[in-house]
C-alpha cells in the first residue's frame, strides 16, 4: 500500500482516497495521517457502506480477500484486490461468480510484477515461432533464499489460516509463466518444511504446515512440460531467478544473478550460444496497476492484468500443488 498503491492513486488526476480501515483504529489513524486521508472507518464493512466510496482497494492478507471482495461487489463498488486472489480455488470461484453477476463493476487483481519488463518481448518471440514448439520450461526460483534459520520469526505467509494454500512465491511465478506459455494441465509435487517450527508473538512454538522447499512438475496445455523449484532455505544460491524455456528451434533464458539485475537471453538452433536480448522501450512493461484500474472504471476497457478468470486458474493450480503434496500424486486441471 505504501510503496505502490497510494503513490499510484495519488498520481491520477481526479482520484481521491477518502477513507481507510486497518486491523486497528490506531494503525488506521497513523496511515491516514501519513497520506492525508480525511477519514478512517471503524472496519472494512463501513468502507463498503460509505456512499462516497466508488472503488475499494483490498490490501489484506489472503484470508480476507473473498469476504471483502464479494461484499464490495454486491454493494456496487469496483474492486482492486491484492494477490494472491484467495485462500483456495473454492473462494476464487465464488469471487469470479459474483464478479460475473456484477457486470457494471470492475474486478481486478494485482498482477505478478516480477517479469513485467520482459513479458511482451517473451510473448512476442514465442508467438512468432522464434523458439519453435515449447519442449519444457525449467524454473529455479530462490528469491531472498538463504540457509535455514530456525530462529526466524513467524510470518503470515507461514500460517495456513491466513495464507491458505499459497506457498512462498510459487503462485506469483506461475502467473508470470502462464503469460508466456499458457496454463498447465497436470501437476505433481513434492515438498518439505526444512524449518519445522517457529515461535509466534507469545513465544509459543508453531508447527510449519506450508513448505519452504517445493519441486513441481507438470504438463502444459499447449504441449511441453513444466518443472519448477521454489525455496527460501537454500544457501549460496548463484541465481535467485533462472528460467529456461526450451523449444524445438531455440531457447530463452530469464536470468538474475545474485545481487544483479534480471536479463533476458536467447539462442536459436545453429547459434553459438545464448546472447542478451535488448528490450525495446515500447515493449518494456512497467507497473501501471492503479492507472489501469481507474482507466477500466472510467472507460469500460477490459482488465488485462490481472482478471478474475486468470486468478481462478492460478488458484486451481495452487490447490493442485497442495493436493499432490498431500498424497494425491498427479492432479489434472482444471479441478472442476
Amino acid at each position: 500500500m505504501r510503496e505502490r498503491h497510494m503513490p499510484g492513486f495519488r498520481a491520477i488526476p481526479g482520484v481521491e482516497v477518502v477513507t481507510v480501515a486497518n486491523r486497528t483504529r490506531e494503525s488506521s489513524r497513523a496511515f491516514a495521517a501519513e497520506w492525508g486521508i480525511p477519514d478512517i472507518a471503524s472496519d472494512w464493512r463501513a468502507v463498503i457502506e460509505n456512499p462516497d466510496v466508488d472503488a475499494v482497494c483490498i490490501g489484506t492478507w489472503p484470508y480476507m480477500h473473498a469476504p471483502i471482495t464479494i461484499a464490495a461487489l454486491q454493494a456496487g463498488k469496483h474492486v482492486l484486490c491484492e494477490a494472491r486472489m484467495a485462500m483456495n480455488s473454492v473462494e476464487a470461484h465464488r469471487m469470479l461468480d459474483v464478479a460475473r453477476g456484477c457486470p457494471g463493476q470492475v474486478a481486478q487483481l494485482v498482477p505478478a510484477p516480477l517479469t513485467l519488463a520482459f513479458d511482451s518481448t517473451i510473448i512476442g518471440m514465442i508467438a512468432a515461432g522464434e523458439i519453435g514448439d515449447v519442449i519444457a520450461v525449467d524454473a529455479r526460483l530462490a528469491p531472498d533464499s538463504t540457509f535455514p534459520d530456525w530462529d526466524s520469526p513467524l510470518h503470515w505467509r507461514h500460517e495456513r489460516t491466513l495464507s491458505g494454500n499459497n506457498i512462498m512465491s510459487m503462485g506469483i511465478w506461475y502467473e508470470s509463466l502462464i503469460r508466456w506459455v499458457g496454463p498447465a494441465r497436470t501437476v505433481q509435487a513434492v515438498g518439505q518444511s526444512v524449518v519445522k517450527h517457529r515461535k509466534d508473538s507469545r513465544g509459543r512454538r508453531v508447527a510449519m504446515r506450508i513448505p519452504d522447499y517445493v519441486d513441481i512438475i507438470g504438463e502444459l496445455e499447449q504441449g511441453g512440460q513444466l518443472r519448477m523449484c521454489v525455496t527460501t532455505v537454500a544457501g549460496h544460491v548463484p541465481a535467485p531467478v533462472d528460467i529456461l524455456v526450451h523449444g524445438t528451434q531455440g531457447t530463452l533464458r530469464l536470468f538474475q544473478p545474485a545481487g544483479g539485475a534480471m536479463e533476458l537471453f536467447a539462442g536459436r538452433r545453429g547459434d553459438g550460444g545464448l546472447k542478451p536480448v535488448p528490450i525495446a522501450p515500447e515493449e518494456r512493461g512497467a507497473w501501471r496497476v492503479e492507472e489501469e484500474f481507474v482507466q477500466a472504471i472510467r472507460t469500460g476497457s477490459p482488465v488485462m492484468l490481472t482478471d478474475f478468470a486468470t486468478g481462478v486458474h492460478y488458484m486451481e493450480w495452487t490447490d493442485a500443488v497442495t493436493q499432490s503434496l498431500r498424497g494425491a500424486g498427479r492432479v489434472a486441471l482444471p479441478l472442476r
